[in-house]
């Protein structure tokens, strides 16, 4: 049986008494710790990474996280190093955010990475830089997986100003602007208060600490936000909200029923486009409407999977599908091993692509040395997929234009006399929602499609997270 540890994070939230107990019953945690009221917040990662854990898996929960479902028959399951869940966040929609899952290797290997100075992304997201940081060392990645889990809902008003005046900070990337942006037009008519102070606090953001601020004065008003809500409200004359009431969690869980139905897990979804066509934006997109598949899986199911032909990835007993070229190339194969998946092909501008693509193999050389176990396996698959989908371990144009052509011409006729089981999409020219959502025959999502990969800047990689 896999042990688990919950570390229950709370900063006195209007939800935290009812997130704590929903926690233990959804999580059932062999070891459970509550860290209250440490700040500022890389406070709080400090003494997390103190705690000596025995189980193999660390479930972290914000206290503004309230979990709807029992998450251990999937925790039992899970293999992978680190998972962000995908929740429902009141004035976002689907991100993924609140709710962490780390195997104990990565947590001890965040306790010697040594915090970077005057880094604005680990002045941002400390956690999170941490955790990159060692995955990276390790030779890992990050997975994701949605849960019926609610977050921001309910929430004191001085929290809501605090998190939209660190959201103005995080949101100084285009990909992140565009995300706050649309949160804030979509709340346009309702909850006027909250529309209220989350613009007050985008405004003193702006205002107090616009772009270019040092780091050392950015963490030190980041850690004096609550404070400086409670302040601001009070200067609006914005009254307080009065506690959480169990009345109010079961309308959330039934809202939340109502508004993300299920998916049902006999119906697989592959990815099946070649890398740089949009797949990390396809994945990205699938978890939004609760389809879970993981990205270009780096584990040794995965190269097993592969090299002995047989194609039986581990990974599905905990997802849905698999996205990229660790299944572009056997879409026959799945198709009938799976004869109820769906199957989504990803296209590019044929120029643009190969452009994408040379920028992306410089650098990565198919043969580099691999420090840890975990990067050599890595290193197996992607040598062992250049072969397979490219038939080249470098960059080679022409050789990557054929076999883009082949690749989609070959896909189009298999599933000819199948069309219904096909969708072709193009990100990058503007197909998006529509096309997937009634594909898929989920709910159409009021916030932006994302966008991943070389869409975003290169600090907008380093810093975006969730959604990076």
């Amino acid at each position: 049986m896999t042990t688990i540890a919950l570390v229950f994070r709370t900063i006195g939230e209007r939800t935290s008494e009812l997130a704590l107990e929903l926690a233990k019953r959804h999580l059932q945690p062999e070891e459970t710790y509550v860290l209250a009221d440490h700040r500022p917040f890389p406070e709080t990662v400090r003494r997390m990474l103190e705690l000596d854990f025995r189980s193999e898996q660390v479930v972290t929960v914000d206290a503004d996280s309230l979990i709807l479902e029992d998450m251990r028959p999937w925790l039992e399951k899970n293999r992978e190093p680190y998972v962000d869940c995908y929740v429902f966040d009141r004035f976002r929609g689907r991100i993924h955010c609140g709710v962490h899952v780390t195997r104990i290797d990565v947590m001890r290997a965040m306790r010697e990475v040594v915090p970077p100075v005057d880094e604005e992304a680990y002045v941002l997201r400390p956690e999170s830089r941490l955790r990159k940081l060692a995955l990276n060392r390790l030779g890992h990645q990050k997975s994701f997986k949605s849960f019926r889990i609610v977050h921001d809902h309910a929430q004191h008003l001085r929290d809501v100003w605090a998190k939209y005046a660190l959201r103005e900070l995080r949101s100084r990337t285009p990909e992140q602007r565009r995300k706050l942006d649309a949160a804030l037009r979509s709340w346009q008519g309702s909850e006027v208060i909250e529309l209220r102070v989350a613009e007050e606090a985008v405004r003193w953001a702006q205002r107090e600490l616009p772009a270019g601020t040092p780091s050392g004065a950015l963490a030190k008003a980041i850690a004096s936000l609550p404070e400086t809500g409670a302040a601001e409200l009070a200067r609006l004359g914005i009254a307080e909200r009065g506690p959480l009431t169990s009345e109010e969690v079961a309308q959330l869980s039934s809202d939340y029923d109502r508004s993300f139905p299920r998916w049902d897990p006999r119906f697989r979804v592959f990815g099946i486009g070649l890398s740089r066509t949009g797949t990390r934006s396809l994945t990205a997109a699938l978890h939004v409407l609760g389809v879970d598949t993981i990205h270009y899986p780096i584990d040794e199911g995965t190269l097993r999977a592969l090299t002995t032909g047989r194609l039986d990835f581990g990974v599905l007993d905990a997802f849905d599908g698999i996205t990229d070229i660790t299944v572009a190339p056997y879409y026959a194969e799945l198709a009938r091993r799976h004869p109820d998946a769906r199957f989504v092909l990803t296209l590019r501008e044929e120029e643009a692509w190969l452009r994408s693509c040379e920028r992306h193999w410089t650098g990565r050389d198919a043969f580099a040395p691999a420090p840890t176990p975990a990067a050599e396996t890595h290193m197996q698959i992607r040598r062992f997929l250049r072969a397979a989908v490219y038939g080249t371990y470098d960059f080679e144009p022409e050789r990557f234009r054929l076999v883009y052509r082949r690749h989609v011409d070959a896909v189009r006729r298999h599933f000819a006399s199948e069309p219904e089981r096909l969708l072709e999409l193009d990100i990058t020219a503007g197909s998006g929602w529509e096309a997937l959502a009634s594909f898929l025959g989920r709910p159409i999502p009021a916030q932006p499609f994302p966008h991943k990969g070389g869409m975003l800047s290169a600090r907008a990689a380093e810093i975006d997270d969730p959604d990076d």
